[in-house]
């Protein structure tokens, strides 16, 4: 029986799986959401960009999981690619939810164009706030689903200036991408090498970058499909 370790991106918490877990789960999967560090009931926890991988290897042992698949969101995909890493013969597959891979050295903020993100963090004690509901146009959501991601926590700054540590390549693991469509149809340079190996395999969802909102059966068709014969 396939465990899915669910890990959603910046400002949610496990709470943002509900309806993408009772899919999996009538589809005859394990499902484990995990809220990280610092972020929704684990507020007021410290936490850095490790202590994230902590905590989702951190899980899998202490639920003694095999057949594992990791699924990160937009910037869990970097703490979730450095755990897959870490898991050894533990995993099955990671799965990236139209998100951001971990690069050795780099942090989620390298690269970006402008520091209005760390600029954000300084101006608010060390986290970066949900930004307000008209940045989430063109996504596929609906107001109250908007509402909802804007409620959410806080997002630990030190997560994301910290830099990745990878103990093996990404290209090596059994890996599959998923590309939302509305936030750009191409993968970020990073990802576009990655799938060049024969281990990674890229699918696509026409939705937005939020898809466990906006399409929560159609991703977890794309999950279940995913570990498929």
């Amino acid at each position: 029986m396939t465990n899915f370790v669910l890990v959603a991106g910046t400002w949610l918490g496990a709470w943002a799986w509900d309806e993408v877990a009772a899919e999996l789960r009538g589809a005859g999967h394990d499902v484990h959401p995990l809220t990280l560090s610092g972020l929704a009931e684990k507020q007021g926890v410290a936490a850095g960009q490790q202590t994230h991988v902590r905590d989702i290897v951190d899980e899998v042992e202490r639920l003694g999981l095999r057949d594992v698949v990791l699924v990160g969101h937009s910037y869990a995909g970097i703490p979730v690619g450095q755990a897959a890493a870490r898991i050894g013969d533990r995993l099955r597959r990671v799965v990236f939810v139209d998100a951001n891979v971990p690069v050795d050295g780099e942090s989620f903020l390298s690269g970006w164009p402008s520091g209005h993100v760390r600029q954000s963090i300084a101006e608010h004690d060390g986290f970066w706030p949900p930004p307000g509901a008209p940045e989430y146009a063109g996504q596929g959501l609906t107001d109250e689903q908007i509402a909802r991601i804007v409620a959410g926590s806080p997002h630990p700054g030190a997560t994301l200036t910290e830099p990745a540590v990878l103990t093996r390549p990404l290209a090596e693991l059994p890996a599959t991408y998923v590309k939302c469509l509305l936030d750009g149809d191409e993968p970020m340079p990073a990802v576009a090498e990655l799938l060049k190996s024969d281990s990674w395999e890229l699918v696509e969802l026409d939705t937005g970058h939020w898809p466990m909102f906006s399409q929560p059966r159609g991703l977890a068709g794309l999950l279940d499909a995913a570990v498929r014969p």
